[in-house]
């Protein structure tokens, strides 16, 4: 009976226009969307309480980068837009920027010799500041001292902190430099000591081959040499890059800055789905309340 009533009552309305005017909206897929909102709830929920998990990247504790820096003269030379030692500048304050705020990162500048501007520690200001300081000539020796940068690099990781000496930290030393080691101790005598203390040294080699510096006016050709860079990185563990431009240079920072300092642990993820699920939770109680004023 109540179906005939029904087929009686959908009768009464064969005229479509006055159908429009007695019921012009009518749902159409919003009748579904709050539906579709809970039932993507729960499948979230369901996953969230099995508790699922991932591998995840994490800072190491106590990770500690130094960054080595060729301030010898022939940095100043313009193959490089505005000259290499400026845009060597400008990508180092951007590759610290992107390090996590827990690592310790220092700043060594050399020429014919090296020394710590700003010793390894979480001081962004400070290590921007002794960004700024490098200067062609800073280390008051002329010459290009590669093995005496990671010395000093592997002598600010060892100073780190109070248990450094017994339990050094996960380190990373950056060189970069333009040229081939012409003063201080043998380059390869430091990467011995760096495998020893195993720290890997990843390396830079910056410009190009048609680079030169103006001296009185007479150009001196100062073309990039990779050779002892790249012996150092294959004989420490690290890895050894080539960049011929800012651009270059930036991205091999952040290539370098993907890998240093980190460590992969499987962790539990199951916040992120049932986040997401009360997420969808409430937009399907809004949609429902504002289009049904009822609750899916």
């Amino acid at each position: 009976m109540a179906q005939r009533r029904a087929a009686g009552t959908r009768s009464a309305f064969t005229n479509l226009r006055l159908l429009d005017r007695v019921a012009p909206n009518r749902p159409t897929w919003r009748r579904h969307l709050p539906a579709g909102l809970f039932l993507a709830m729960l499948a979230l929920l369901v996953v969230g309480f099995a508790r699922p998990s991932a591998e995840v990247r994490v800072p190491r504790e106590r990770a500690t980068v130094v960054v080595a820096v060729d301030v010898s003269t022939s940095m100043l030379a313009t193959d490089v837009d505005p000259d290499r030692l400026t845009a060597a500048k400008q990508a180092a304050g951007r590759f610290v920027d992107g390090l996590p705020d827990e690592f310790n990162v220092g700043l060594v500048a050399f020429a014919g010799s090296a020394v710590v501007l700003v010793p390894p520690g979480t001081d962004r200001k400070a290590l921007h500041e002794g960004i700024d300081r490098l200067a062609e000539g800073s280390t008051g020796v002329q010459g290009t001292a590669i093995g005496e940068a990671i010395s000093t690099s592997l002598g600010a990781v060892k100073g780190l902190d109070s248990q450094a000496a017994k339990n050094p930290p996960p380190a990373r030393i950056i060189v970069l430099s333009d040229g081939a080691n012409t003063s201080g101790m043998d380059p390869m005598e430091s990467a011995a000591d760096a495998v020893s203390a195993k720290v890997p040294v990843h390396t830079i080699s910056f410009g190009t081959p048609s680079g030169f510096v103006d001296r009185g006016g007479r150009p001196i050709q100062v073309p990039v040499d990779g050779v002892t860079l790249k012996a150092v990185a294959e004989e420490t563990g690290g890895k050894f890059h080539e960049a011929g431009s800012s651009q270059e240079l930036r991205a091999v920072y952040e290539d370098i800055g993907s890998s240093v300092g980190y460590r992969t642990e499987r962790q539990d993820i199951s916040a992120r789905f049932i986040g997401l699920g009360l997420v969808f939770a409430m937009g399907a109680a809004a949609g429902s309340m504002r289009w049904f004023s009822r609750l899916p």
